[in-house]
């Protein structure tokens, strides 16, 4: 790692936004300034193809199989994300208080939404706060908005084991109460976002006017329309979707009708980030990282969303200036934090570019993408 004091010049193609692209940029004192600056001194220049900081907008630090994680494995989930480029995560819940991440200048922004909120023996053990009670989900909303970087992460459908064989995903909320608590959660100043499987939970989401749907699986040709209507964005987390076919084989002998549906998601999940992608569904990427996800795939998570047919240059621009507009954080503009990517050649041409890094700028300090500091 170098110092965030040094003078940095970013040549070669300085790409801005989808329209904006120019021949340099330059960091002075860890932020961007798009004009030559007036200094003295030597100057380190950095040549190649520059982007915004990468973002995974659906990632859980601080989160291991087990739940929480402690504080030197969160440390290193963060420093893998960073060493791949991710330099802006939203933590997409979390099972333990990531706040001192703030403090660490060497490890990536963290937005963070809070604990998830879930009912008892209805998500993952360990990692939810329970509700015994579904009327307390409006209550626990707003506790979650205050301790939250301006998320709230509600699961919205799991397994409902207590059905026995015919046990399949279950919607834990009624839609009036969920209505309540994305109200409470703005009247707050923080947005919603949502786990979703099934079909049954997502009306009752976007009519509640939830700010983002994760995972997706479940949704109908009328759910997309009202998603790319309202401008709804969707993350797919093709890399988590890629294991229901396991999952289903898992529980097919105790849940044939999960294991039914998980395995029909599976089969049909590139077609239906087609169909987000060909309805104008805002598409944001995430890799689900926390739990059974690795941290620092992120590049095979843009290479995932390829492979379902959305163009390269979409899915750079979802990893990139479009999830920065949607958390509002800026990118490559006069006065930001310096926080860059760098490669030879220009991902746009070929996803699977991202995931050969030249150089890591982040708050203007320059990391090696191989070693980290």
């Amino acid at each position: 790692m170098t110092a965030s004091g040094e003078v940095l010049r970013l040549a070669g193609r300085v790409l801005i936004d989808e329209q904006t692209e120019r021949g340099e940029a330059w960091v002075v004192g860890g932020r961007i300034t798009l004009e030559r600056p007036r200094f003295s001194g030597d100057v380190r220049t950095i040549e190649g193809v520059v982007l915004p900081g990468l973002v995974d907008v659906h990632c859980h630090v601080g989160v291991t199989v087990g739940g929480a994680a402690d504080e030197a494995l969160a440390e290193k989930q963060a420093q893998a994300d960073r060493d791949t480029g991710v330099l802006l995560i939203r933590d997409a819940g979390s099972a333990t208080d990531t706040a001192w991440i703030h403090g660490r200048t060497d490890l990536p922004r963290l937005i963070r939404a809070g604990r998830f909120i879930a009912r008892p023996k209805r998500y993952l053990r360990g990692f939810a706060r329970e509700l015994e009670s579904v009327g307390d989900l409006p209550a626990a909303a707003a506790e979650e908005a205050r301790r939250g970087d301006g998320w709230v992460k509600l699961i919205a459908d799991w397994i409902d084991r207590d059905l026995g064989a015919d046990g399949d995903l279950r919607p834990l909320w009624p839609d009036d109460v969920l209505a309540d608590a994305v109200a409470v959660a703005h009247a707050a100043g923080a947005r919603v976002t949502a786990h979703t499987f099934a079909t049954e939970a997502v009306g009752g989401l976007l009519g509640a006017g939830i700010d983002c749907l994760e995972h997706g699986t479940g949704m109908t040709d009328a759910h997309i329309d009202q998603a790319a209507r309202r401008g709804v964005p969707v993350v797919p987390t093709l890399l988590q979707v890629a294991q229901f076919a396991s999952i289903a084989d898992q529980a097919g002998g105790k849940y044939p009708a999960f294991a039914t549906r998980m395995r029909a998601m599976h089969a049909r999940r590139y077609e239906q980030v087609r169909r987000f992608h060909d309805a104008g569904v805002p598409l944001l990427i995430g890799t689900d990282a926390g739990g059974t996800i690795a941290h620092g795939d992120f590049a095979d998570e843009c290479v995932e969303m390829a492979g379902a047919g959305v163009p390269d240059r979409d899915v750079v621009a979802a990893a990139t200036w479009v999830a920065r507009r949607f958390l509002g954080v800026p990118g490559i503009d006069e006065g930001a934090s310096a926080d860059v990517v760098v490669y030879r050649d220009d991902p746009r041409d070929d996803v699977r570019i991202l995931a050969a890094l030249s150089a890591i700028v982040l708050r203007g300090a320059v990391f090696d993408p191989q070693h980290g500091a």
